[in-house]
């Protein structure tokens, strides 16, 4: 496969950074290690700018009269991805190459993800790998109720599920079920087959068909108006993993999808002291509901 979509992406990130509309976010961080796994911890130091204007990372301003999805800047906006979604750079990235994949028609975030949410984070992941992020729902850190994924790129020391390779077994078969004895909180594994080199439409079928796995394993049913509770999906290094949510925060500490791929964002430096205390398996724990409910 060609590498066009990040040609594409690349394009479009070096003339939003020469023009100011991308904002790449700066951070200090520390590591921690529990359960034999390590964690990363990083104080984003710009957030206070962001929060003035109302912002929260990833995803966009938390007025709900504003959808930076429906109409994207044009600065921001790679181009359409499939039928359904367009790709447009976060413009506060936590990483190089950070994207949301967003609906094209406004969609509630809280609705089952769709195969073509996953063909569109397929396609890039067939390119590129990396890992896919959804926030379902305000509880579960999303800013946008306009419904969206997003995407960021693979980096050494960056966020992905290999974080939990140890208490997972590589020879579960594709759609076999797990869960992590680290993991103090209701959730599920599902394998998959997704990544870079793996066929888009292949990706795509396992993904949809992992995440309806997961949901029937946690009992995750969309209510009367069709929407589910609120949750988080992280799809990557041959694993789905999907985790209902019971709250946003964690001593104050905005809590999505990307925190559960070991890396955690902070406002300030005493929130790092507040994981730090408690460790990062129980600050995750936190967040959603406890694992013999």
């Amino acid at each position: 496969m060609t590498n066009n979509w990040m040609k594409q992406v690349d394009a479009r990130s070096a003339s939003a950074l020469a023009s100011g509309a991308l904002q790449p976010v700066q951070v200090e961080q520390t590591e921690m290690e529990e359960g034999g796994m390590r964690f990363i911890v990083r104080w984003v130091a710009s957030l206070a700018v962001k929060d003035a204007a109302k912002v929260a990372i990833p995803g966009g301003p938390r007025d709900p009269d504003f959808n930076p999805f429906l109409k994207p800047d044009p600065e921001l906006t790679v181009g359409p991805i499939g039928d359904q979604h367009v790709v447009i750079l976060n413009k506060f990235p936590l990483c190089e190459r950070h994207l949301v994949l967003a609906r094209r028609e406004f969609e509630e975030q809280l609705l089952p993800l769709a195969r073509s949410d996953f063909a569109a984070l397929a396609t890039i992941m067939s390119e590129a790998g990396g890992l896919g992020l959804y926030n379902g729902g305000t509880a579960a850190g999303a800013s946008q109720r306009h419904k969206h994924v997003q995407w960021m790129s693979e980096a050494e020391g960056g966020a992905g599920l290999r974080v939990y390779a140890g208490g997972l077994s590589a020879e579960l078969p594709e759609q076999g079920v797990a869960t992590h004895p680290a993991l103090a909180m209701k959730h599920c594994f599902v394998r998959v087959r997704c990544g870079r080199d793996v066929p888009a439409e292949l990706a795509a079928d396992s993904l949809y068909a992992g995440f309806r796995r997961a949901c029937d394993a946690l009992e995750l049913t969309p209510g009367a108006d069709g929407l589910l509770p609120p949750c988080n999906v992280l799809v990557g290094d041959g694993w789905l993993l999907l985790l209902p949510r019971s709250q946003e925060h964690f001593e104050g500490i905005s809590m999505s999808a990307v925190c559960f791929a070991g890396t955690l964002y902070t406002r300030t430096p005493e929130q790092i002291e507040a994981v730090r205390r408690v460790g990062p398996l129980r600050a995750l724990a936190a967040v959603g509901y406890p694992a013999g409910d």
